[in-house]
């Protein structure tokens, strides 16, 4: 007669979460998703819903860009190290990211899935990234204070096309621009790819903080240029 141990499920592993993700990039797949996966091993072993997950990664991620906030004046002025603030940064948005990827991990792995759940998840999405934005933007005006103001407004509004289309290929009629999963063009695809944005970003603020304003430029332009590209390929596609 078989135990009840040897009945019962096998409890899900690391790699049983990592492998139901959902990409991201190969710096998201390599690094971001597999924490995400231990991340949500944990809480399933705690009995934490998803949510769970998702509302500690909007906390975290809100601090730690408070935070940045914060102490840019004070790293402008010589009175704080940058490298601190850069490793807070560092560390704070890639937990909260890698949170971000657990807590679908959870839910497919767990079968806890729910639209309200996948709205939640998506609004926390904006406000953490509303926040990072914002200690980007507070920390090149602190550097320079002469950051024009338009290039801020658009380096936020540019921003956003990366969360847009992220939610736009989950849906039913998802379609990509380069469909190739070659090495070079997967590296290529890192500028957009958020964990290495958030990465690079933070990387800068601990070295190079006065660089935080170029760190915009070179955003607004892959990030517009992305938009337009899109816009392009959308609007031939409909066009067939």
């Amino acid at each position: 007669m078989q135990s009840a141990t040897s009945l019962a499920e096998p409890r899900p592993t690391v790699a049983d979460f990592h492998r139901v993700n959902r990409g991201g990039g190969l710096f998201s797949e390599s690094i971001s998703q597999w924490l995400g996966a231990v991340f949500a091993l944990v809480a399933q072993r705690l009995g934490l819903r998803p949510t769970a997950l998702t509302i500690t990664n909007l906390v975290l991620g809100l601090a730690t860009s408070v935070t940045v906030v914060a102490l840019a004046e004070p790293v402008a002025d010589g009175d704080v190290p940058a490298w601190v603030v850069g490793l807070l940064a560092l560390v704070g948005w890639q937990v909260a990211y890698s949170l971000d990827c657990a807590d679908g991990q959870l839910a497919r792995v767990t079968g806890q899935g729910s639209a309200a759940g996948a709205r939640i998840d998506i609004l926390c999405d904006v406000a953490a990234q509303i926040a990072l934005v914002a200690a980007l933007a507070a920390t090149a005006a602190a550097q320079e204070p002469s950051t024009p103001t338009w290039l801020v407004a658009t380096f936020a509004g540019t921003w956003m096309v990366n969360l847009v289309t992220s939610v736009m290929q989950a849906g039913p009629n998802a379609a990509s621009m380069v469909t190739s999963t070659s090495l070079p063009v997967r590296l290529v695809k890192l500028v957009r790819d958020y964990g290495a944005v958030v990465f690079v970003a933070a990387l800068v603020l601990a070295v190079a903080p006065a660089l935080v304003l170029w760190v915009l430029v070179a955003f607004t332009v892959v990030n517009g240029g992305f938009l337009l590209a899109s816009i392009a390929f959308s609007a031939r596609a409909s066009l067939r």
